[in-house]
C-alpha cells in the first residue's frame, strides 16, 4: 500500500496564513485549502495568483490523499483539476451550456513521478504528460472519426470538445488556469487501448499525455469517499413540468425522467434553480415498456466475473430508413451502474439479447473488417442512422429530444462469433465524438434468474437465436431464409381478419417487436419489407 510521501516544503498562504504544504518539491502550484487562494512557489515564499472556484460536489468515490498502487508502484493523490465541457454553437465562446464535467487527479508518485487518474462516468484513465514529438494539428483542423499521426503514432481521433478549467484543489504540477475561456480538448484513441489527448489551453503550448484504461479495484485505493456518498437520494426537487417530487439515484445523473409526466429533465447545472426540460410521449413504441423494472438490482457475469448491476435508465431507440415506405425497427436498451466498473448496456435487439460496455481505445478497421483485443470482426450490414425515442430513469449524459447517431455493427467471427462490436458517431455545434462499445449475447435465461423476473418472463424475452448471425454455411444461410419466410407467413396470417396477435404475444412479449409487427400489419392489412437494420448492438450513443 502506498505511503504518504516525505513532505517537502511548507509555507503559509499569504492571503489567510493558513499552512499549506507541498509533498514535492517540484510542484509549481497549490490551492489553499482554506480560502482557495491560488499560489505559486516563487523562491522559497508563496504568491497569490488568484482565486479558484469552489468544486462542483459530484460525489466522486476519490478523495485528496487517497493512496494506491499503480503498475507496482505506490502513489497519493494531491491534487485535482475540475473541468467543464460545452455545448451548443456557442460554445467556442463559453457561452453554451455547461454539458458535463470530468475530474484530473494529481497522482504523486513515491519515487517523485508526477501522473493524472482522470475520472468520467465512472470510467477511469492513468496518463502521464510528455514532451509532444513533432507540431500538433491544429485544434479546428481535428474532427472525431478521422485518423492522425500524432506523436510518431498513428491515432483514431475520439472526441473534440471545448472545456473550460472550473476549480482546482490542492498540489498541482503546475498553476491551473484561471480565466473563463474555453479551449479545446481532444482525445485520441488507438488499438493498444492508449488514450492520447492534446489539450490546447496552455499559451506556452499544447499539452500531450499519454494514459491507458484502469479499473478502480486494480489501483488498491485506500482512503476513499464512503460508498454510501455516491448516491444523491436525499436530493429531491420538483418536476419543472408536473410538480411531482423527484429524487437522483447517482450523483453523476445529467438527465432524468419525470415518472408522472414523462419529461425529460436537464439537471447539469445542480437543482436549484430552473431546470430546462421537454415532453415526450407517455409511453414508448405501441405502449411497450421496459420488462426489467428501474431500480432492481442483478448479479450477473458480463464478460468477466459474476458483479452486482442496477437498472438506472431505459431507452428506445429505432433504425431511421432511408426510404419513408420502410418501416422503422425499434429496440431497447438498458442503462447498469456498478459503482467499481461503471455503465453498461443491456440490449433487447431483434436477434435477442447482449451487452455492450464502452471501450477506452479504438479498434483497428481494415475495410469491412475489424480487430480488438486478439478478436475479429466484420462489419454486419451497412451503416444506418439510428434515434433515440423514448427515455426513462437517469442517464449519465444530457439526453437531447431526437438525439441521433450514425451507427456501425460488427459481429465476431471464428472463435468469437458471440461477441459484438459497434461504433457511433455524433456531431453537434458544441463538438463531435465518436464511442466504440464492445460486448456478447446473452440468453434470457440468465438476465430471468440475475434480475428475479417471473419465470414465465423467460418466454417475453426471447427473441431471435443469438449468435444467428454468425452462419456462414450455405445450408445454414437457407434454413435461415426458411425462417425468415415462415415468420412473414406468421405476421400475414396474423393480419387476417378473423385472427388477433396473442399467439405472437404469447411467444414472443408485450414489447418485442414481432408483437408490435403483427399489431401494424393487423391495422394495415398488409406486409410491407423491413428496414434493413436489426440494431441491438449499440453502445447507448456517444457521451462524454
Amino acid at each position: 500500500m502506498a505511503t504518504t510521501p516525505q513532505r517537502a516544503y511548507r509555507a503559509a498562504c499569504p492571503n489567510c496564513g493558513a499552512p499549506v504544504e507541498f509533498a514535492s518539491a517540484a510542484s509549481a502550484s497549490a490551492v489553499c485549502g482554506f480560502c482557495r487562494s491560488t499560489l505559486v512557489r516563487d523562491g522559497d515564499a508563496l504568491r497569490r495568483i488568484g482565486v479558484s472556484a469552489e468544486l462542483f460536489d459530484d460525489h466522486s468515490p476519490l478523495q485528496l490523499q487517497a493512496a494506491g498502487r499503480y503498475q507496482g508502484a505506490a502513489f497519493t493523490l494531491v491534487g485535482r483539476l475540475q473541468h467543464g465541457y460545452f455545448s451548443g454553437p456557442q460554445a467556442a465562446a463559453g457561452d453554451a451550456a455547461l454539458a458535463g464535467t470530468w475530474n484530473e487527479w494529481h497522482a504523486l508518485f513515491d519515487n517523485g513521478k508526477s501522473g493524472w487518474l482522470s475520472e468520467d462516468n465512472g470510467a477511469y484513465v492513468f496518463a502521464f504528460d510528455q514532451p509532444l514529438q513533432g507540431s500538433a494539428p491544429p485544434a479546428d483542423e481535428l474532427v472525431a472519426g478521422e485518423r492522425r499521426l500524432v506523436h510518431g503514432t498513428a491515432w483514431n481521433v475520439a472526441s473534440v470538445t471545448h472545456a473550460r478549467l472550473l476549480a482546482a484543489q490542492g498540489e498541482l504540477p503546475r498553476p491551473p488556469r484561471l480565466d473563463s475561456r474555453t479551449f479545446v480538448v481532444a482525445d485520441l484513441r488507438n488499438e493498444r487501448d492508449e488514450v492520447g489527448t492534446l489539450d490546447y489551453g496552455d499559451a506556452a503550448g499544447v499539452q500531450w499525455s499519454i494514459g491507458r484504461s484502469v479499473r478502480l479495484a486494480d489501483l488498491a485505493l485506500s482512503g476513499l469517499r464512503e460508498a454510501g456518498e455516491k448516491t444523491l437520494g436525499r436530493q429531491a426537487f420538483q418536476c419543472p413540468s408536473c410538480g411531482a417530487s423527484l429524487g437522483l439515484l447517482l450523483a453523476t445523473t445529467q438527465s432524468i425522467v419525470c415518472h408522472q409526466c414523462k419529461a425529460v429533465v436537464d439537471v447539469s447545472q445542480g437543482v436549484g434553480g430552473d431546470l430546462a426540460h421537454y415532453a415526450q410521449a407517455n409511453s414508448g413504441h405501441d405502449g411497450a415498456q421496459p420488462q426489467i423494472p428501474l431500480g432492481r438490482s442483478g448479479r450477473i457475469a458480463l464478460g468477466g466475473a459474476a458483479l452486482d448491476w442496477q437498472v438506472v435508465g431505459y431507452q428506445e431507440r429505432c433504425f431511421i430508413p432511408t426510404d419513408p415506405e420502410d418501416d422503422r425497427v425499434y429496440w431497447r436498451e438498458y442503462l447498469l451502474f456498478n459503482r467499481g466498473e461503471g455503465f453498461v448496456f443491456l440490449v433487447d435487439g431483434e436477434d435477442g439479447w447482449s451487452w455492450a460496455k464502452p471501450l477506452t481505445g479504438a479498434p483497428q478497421v481494415r475495410g469491412s473488417n475489424a480487430s480488438w483485443s486478439n478478436r475479429s470482426y466484420r462489419q454486419r450490414e451497412e451503416p444506418y442512422d439510428a434515434r433515440v425515442t423514448w427515455v426513462l430513469g437517469e442517464f449519465y449524459w444530457r439526453v437531447r429530444r431526437d438525439e441521433r447517431a450514425r451507427v456501425t455493427d460488427y459481429v465476431g467471427t471464428g472463435g468469437a462469433a458471440e461477441r459484438r462490436l459497434s461504433r457511433e458517431e455524433t456531431r453537434g455545434a458544441g463538438g463531435s465524438e465518436v464511442t466504440w462499445s464492445e460486448g456478447g449475447t446473452l440468453q434470457p435465461a440468465a438476465i430471468v434468474r440475475a434480475f428475479g423476473l417471473a419465470p414465465e418472463a423467460e418466454t417475453a424475452l426471447q427473441r431471435a437465436t443469438p449468435g444467428a448471425a454468425k452462419v456462414d454455411s450455405g445450408l445454414a444461410k437457407v434454413l435461415l431464409i426458411v425462417a425468415v419466410v415462415a415468420v412473414v407467413l406468421l405476421l400475414g396470417f396474423c393480419s387476417s381478419r378473423d385472427r388477433d396477435c396473442a399467439d405472437v404475444r404469447a411467444a414472443f412479449g408485450d414489447a418485442s417487436n414481432e408483437y408490435q409487427q403483427c399489431l401494424r400489419n393487423q391495422r394495415s392489412g398488409g406486409i410491407r419489407s423491413g428496414g434493413g437494420s436489426f440494431g441491438g448492438f449499440s453502445s447507448g450513443g456517444s457521451h462524454k
